[in-house]
């Protein structure tokens, strides 16, 4: 009966994600934990280092916390989707400028594996060959100083800039059209993931009447976790892939207007995901030298000033601190956006942030001192990944390209080592 029962359900939904796991089940085989490949990548840039005092969580790798007035407090009620990691350098690289070309490439030449591509283009090179986009840049405020060294974190090869566009409303025509177009890519895939189902309940039901009772129980749970799926899906139907309201027109150079431009670029971020136009985003915040005013945060000095104020300059550093402290809030936003919205290219459920890494990427470690050492890095995601959240990991010395190469193979590509080999291989222990 077993092997009867395998063969009608591989037969009818062995093209789907549910028939791996259930094989199994019928083989009376114990469900070992298997890394999982994300499907999305997300790349989340803010500029002028850290002070670490500031920023450091409290506690151990398991059970830590945002400390009240920190940097990273607005980030407490999701700490179980995070992986802070602390103490990663850019080895051979310090200052501004080598910080914003160094934080992305790994210091990749045109000979290294990675052939000097930033970790989104070397990503999208692989894995976005099937999408409408490889890749999606979005920027809030990049370009007030032209393309540069010193406002650019993408790189396509060597010293080729990928530019983000800073502008909302030109994002979104060249998403959705000048008329917002329609959601027919989303409807496609909420039809197929319906019909599958549909297979795969019929299926099993069937099959329920074959087996024995231990089988017969375990079949019966997962027809029930179809129908949990299907009334996600249907609820789905409506918000899940939508071009939303088109952006206002303002001036996207305007310092008061960043707060703004940034919330209209993450929602666009979001939608072009979750319709499936890419699987590549990123989203950066101005450029290393940021000149912004954070008014709306309470600052009067601009965010590179106050990212060097020294320890006995408490005013200026508490300053810096709220400006921090709302960037905390933005990834905070776009991750509960992405919390928010079900994955339709799943057949299981779950949300885009479950199946997506999210990394929170700086260009320089303590900003008073202009050094790239223990630079700060935060990766997002959820169960649809490989890695394990929820934990704060101490490094000592450990070079940042170990971290791009875990996120690399993450996301299900294979390669030992990211950017300049002679300054690293290997992964980023502890993640999985």
């Amino acid at each position: 009966m077993r092997r009867l029962g395998r063969r009608q359900f591989t037969a009818g939904i062995g093209a789907t994600l549910l028939a791996s796991p259930l094989v199994r089940l019928l083989n009376g085989e114990a469900q070992a934990a298997t890394p999982t490949a994300a499907k999305r990548l997300i790349v989340f840039f803010t500029p002028n280092g850290t002070v670490h005092k500031h920023w450091r969580p409290t506690g151990t790798e398991t059970s830590f916390t945002f400390a009240a007035g920190s940097m990273l407090e607005p980030l407490n009620r999701l700490r179980s989707k995070l992986l802070v990691c602390d103490g990663l350098d850019f080895v051979g690289a310090d200052n501004h400028d080598p910080g914003m070309t160094h934080m992305l490439t790994g210091s990749g030449t045109a000979s290294s594996t990675t052939a000097g591509m930033s970790i989104d283009q070397y990503v999208a090179s692989k894995l976005g060959q099937g999408s409408r986009f490889k890749s999606l840049e979005f920027g809030v405020q990049t370009s007030l100083w032209g393309a540069s060294k010193s406002t650019r974190m993408s790189y396509s090869a060597p010293g080729v800039f990928v530019s983000p566009e800073d502008v909302p409303l030109n994002a979104y025509q060249r998403l959705f059209g000048s008329t917002g177009g329609t959601a027919t890519t989303a409807e496609r895939l909420l039809r197929r993931r319906k019909s599958m189902l549909d297979v795969a309940r019929t299926d099993l039901s069937a099959l329920s009447s074959q087996v024995g009772a231990e089988e017969k129980l375990k079949l019966e749970q997962h027809i029930q976790s179809l129908r949990q799926t299907e009334q996600a899906l249907a609820a789905a139907s409506t918000t899940a892939c939508s071009p939303g309201q088109m952006p206002a027109v303002i001036d996207a150079k305007a310092n008061a207007n960043f707060p703004q431009v940034g919330k209209m670029q993450m929602d666009l971020l979001v939608n072009a995901l979750s319709c499936g136009m890419t699987r590549v985003a990123s989203l950066q915040w101005s450029h290393t030298i940021a000149p912004q005013v954070f008014t709306w945060a309470g600052a009067s000095e601009a965010h590179h000033e106050l990212s060097h104020k020294v320890d006995s300059n408490t005013a200026g550093v508490a300053s810096f601190v709220k400006c921090e402290r709302w960037f905390a809030e933005q990834f905070a936003y776009l991750l509960d956006a992405l919390q928010a919205r079900p994955d339709l290219s799943s057949t299981t459920g779950g949300t885009m942030l479950d199946s997506t890494l999210v990394l929170w990427a700086k260009e320089l470690g303590d900003s008073r001192l202009h050094t790239c050492r223990s630079v700060p890095f935060i990766l997002a995601g959820g169960s649809g990944t490989p890695f394990r959240f929820g934990r704060y990991l101490r490094y000592t010395s450990t070079p940042h390209q170990k971290l791009l190469t875990s996120v690399c193979q993450g996301m299900g590509l294979t390669l030992d080592t990211f950017g300049d080999a002679s300054r690293s291989t290997g992964p980023l222990s502890g993640l999985v």
